[in-house]
């Protein structure tokens, strides 16, 4: 056997060796001539719309999610959701890596239950997830979460920080979703996640958004405590945010960019400014599209550092199945339920998602 001969095996076998991993080698693309290997991970976003369990809660307005409420909520409408749910779930930025996502940030779950009845459930199952997720003071009782793929992320802190707004005319406070935020290891890497679902746009965009800019104040907050001890911290905020990448909320509290050479100390990379400025959303509501579903990262995930965890690209995933066929709302999203009937769609949101890469050495 000839010594060209005996690399080529070699380079086999490393190469196969590495893609046994959770993680996917991909070819970088934007560089042809360097022939490298890079592991790609998903992280990803979903509101979950309403996933609630048939038993009713006294403490919250979960009455319609009940056999004998308005949405008579079986456990047979309630098992086809957590289905279809772990089905897009698994498959968001597996067209790209070929495995389902590292992490997971989830908004509008009921409780942990209905989370761990989703990570043991059709595609999800046996993926090694696992959950973290606190419950918070929200008046229709849906929390915030986090799903990770034990093997793969190592939390080593995790806590919620509550939201304080308060109504304008009566000056009581109006209990909202808390922030979620988880720091640990991706591989060898220190990364933060924070998970927000923002107050909605109940009474009016214009006369709900100061409670918007609390949350995003909040948001700033924890991003900027995190950069503090560590300048060069790598953070990841997602959520539901009800608010579009060009609200003030977003540009002006955030400072989230959508151009990466612009994005400089204390601001942040928006990865879903793109699609919106080409007009892509995430939910449709009255004839026009939304993107809610954002997001952004720190600049040192912008750093182009070959073997350490950096951003690739991000997108949003919206399959056929996924969206009503035909009708008025042809195209929208897929609902569970319109008006107390049962469709057995998925969600009124789309998932969002970027892909961190990191050269194989």
């Amino acid at each position: 056997m000839n010594k060209q001969m005996k690399k080529i095996i070699l380079l086999f076998l490393i190469i196969n060796l590495a893609s046994c991993g959770p993680a996917k080698q991909i070819s970088d693309q934007t560089k042809p001539k360097t022939a490298k290997k890079y592991l790609a991970r998903t992280i990803a976003f979903y509101n979950l719309e309403n996933l609630f369990d048939t038993i009713n809660d006294p403490k919250t307005r979960d009455d319609d999610y009940t056999p004998q409420g308005r949405d008579h909520w079986t456990s047979k409408k309630y098992h086809i959701k957590l289905q279809h749910l772990a089905k897009v779930l698994a498959d968001i930025g597996r067209k790209e890596t070929h495995v389902s996502p590292v992490i997971i940030g989830v908004a509008e779950a009921e409780n942990k239950q209905v989370l761990q009845d989703l990570i043991t459930t059709g595609d999800l199952k046996g993926k090694g997830y696992q959950i973290i997720h606190f419950d918070s003071p929200d008046r229709r009782g849906i929390d915030v979460g986090l799903l990770y793929q034990k093997d793969v992320f190592h939390p080593i802190n995790f806590e919620k920080y509550p939201l304080y707004i308060y109504d304008n005319d009566t000056g009581k406070r109006i209990y909202t979703r808390d922030q979620l935020v988880v720091t640990g290891y991706l591989d060898n890497e220190l990364i933060s996640v924070i998970v927000d679902h923002w107050p909605s746009r109940r009474g009016g965009e214009a006369r709900s958004l100061p409670k918007r800019i609390k949350a995003a104040q909040l948001t700033k907050h924890i991003k900027d405590s995190l950069l503090q001890e560590n300048p060069n911290a790598k953070i990841i905020i997602m959520g539901d945010l009800n608010d579009d990448p060009s609200s003030p909320s977003v540009k002006k509290v955030l400072q989230a960019k959508a151009d990466k050479s612009a994005v400089k100390k204390g601001t942040l990379y928006n990865a879903m400014e793109p699609f919106f400025n080409r007009g892509i959303g995430t939910l449709a509501y009255r004839d026009s599209w939304n993107l809610f579903d954002q997001i952004m990262i720190t600049p040192a995930l912008l750093h182009d550092t070959d073997d350490k965890y950096h951003f690739w690209k991000a997108g949003i995933y919206s399959r056929e199945f996924m969206k009503n066929r035909s009708g008025r709302y042809k195209g929208y999203p897929k609902r569970t339920l319109v008006g107390g009937q049962f469709l057995g769609g998925y969600s009124d949101h789309f998932p969002t998602y970027i892909i961190l890469i990191k050269a194989i050495k």
